[in-house]
């Protein structure tokens, strides 16, 4: 993901969908009266499309929080959409055609995160060549999305929290303040409260940024809203490759029984590998993984500990565990502990890094194994 981003995109649809909506939308459709929703084609909401309640709740949330100048936490699982939502509501804000840029604070390193954020002068630090201007300056006017919040550091926390509170900031290396307007949209696929709880997240910094919560929905809870997107998906390869290849008489039922830990940006890749594996009709469940499916069907393995322990030792012993079970699969095993790739990369290289220097005992690599004691 880039570090700036412009958004420029139309909202096709309407604010606030009740029942005399849905109606609307059926007349529209050429459906009688009381049709189901999965009859409906996919409703689009900036670049977010869906037709179950959740979603349409999220619509209404959107609608709301859009047109005001509040900051906005955005949660839920990895590959839920939390920067389409962020999107969506820069695009329907007062600030739809100010500048829309997107930070991931887990893919900086805590060394260069102030200066991505704040800018530095040249020659403030060891290879600054020139002056570069940070997300703050850059969006100034506009909004600032930042994702994966939680990786930020504690102490940074202090310094974002501040500037959220008064709009000025330095530069690294300089002495003069600058001031700046703008609106902070974060996202977080942890659950809040409970990261404040755990010391990941500083209590002050959650109150100033939680003004409007909003939580996006799991794929799997969306309902009618799967088969839709998989036919959006599938048309849009078609299109794309001038071919006309339908689903299995399977897959519309596999897919609906499949828990999709990575959400909709699994779906679409996972449509996209049965489209490349088809040659005419598209089998989802041939697309899936072998470790995917041994997890789907042994739902009760767990990892247990006594009292006591130390919050960063579970969260060791919980992400090597998983990785075992899903047979050292790095990807699929931050996608089911809802982290980034990155951030599992980096614990993986913490503990082993811990283990060199004697820290640490050194965990057993046999992935096979998936339980704990």
């Amino acid at each position: 993901m880039s570090n700036g981003l412009n958004v420029r995109a139309d909202i096709d649809c309407i604010s606030v969908l009740d029942s005399v909506a849905i109606a609307a939308l059926q007349a529209k459709a050429g459906l009688p009266e009381g049709a189901r929703r999965s009859d409906l084609a996919l409703i689009r909401y900036g670049n977010l499309y869906g037709v179950s309640e959740p979603m349409q709740h999220l619509f209404r949330l959107i609608a709301k929080v859009a047109p005001t100048s509040a900051n906005v936490l955005i949660f839920g699982e990895s590959g839920t959409g939390k920067e389409v939502v962020a999107e969506a509501i820069q695009q329907m804000g007062r600030e739809k055609d100010k500048p829309f840029v997107a930070l991931n604070c887990g893919a900086i390193s805590p060394q260069l995160i102030e200066a991505e954020l704040f800018g530095h002068e040249r020659g403030s630090f060891t290879g600054a060549v020139r002056m570069h201007k940070g997300c703050f300056e850059r969006a100034n006017g506009g909004t600032l999305f930042l994702d994966e919040l939680m990786e930020m550091p504690l102490e940074m926390q202090v310094k974002l929290l501040r500037v959220l509170e008064t709009g000025r900031f330095c530069r690294v290396g300089a002495d003069e303040e600058l001031q700046v307007k703008v609106r902070v949209i974060a996202a977080t696929n942890r659950d809040p409260q409970a990261a404040v709880d755990a010391g990941l997240m500083r209590s002050d910094l959650y109150y100033r940024l939680a003004v409007f919560p909003i939580e996006v929905p799991r794929l799997r809870d969306r309902g009618e809203d799967i088969s839709l997107l998989a036919n959006m998906f599938l048309d849009c390869w078609n299109r794309e490759e001038g071919t006309a290849r339908i689903f299995s008489r399977t897959s519309h039922r596999y897919m609906h029984e499949y828990h999709w830990p990575g959400n909709v940006r699994e779906l679409k890749n996972m449509i996209h590998r049965a489209y490349i594996l088809a040659d005419h009709e598209l089998d989802i469940a041939n697309a899936i993984s072998p470790s995917k499916q041994i997890m789907t069907s042994v739902p009760s393995d767990c990892i247990t500990f006594p009292l006591g322990r130390k919050l960063a030792e579970a969260e060791q012993r919980l992400i090597y565990a998983t990785l075992g079970y899903c047979g050292g699969n790095k990807t699929l095993t931050a996608e089911v502990l809802g982290i980034s790739l990155k951030t599992l990369y980096n614990r993986l290289n913490e503990y082993q890094a811990k283990v060199f220097a004697g820290d640490l005992p050194a965990q057993s690599h046999a992935y096979g194994s998936n339980t704990g004691t």
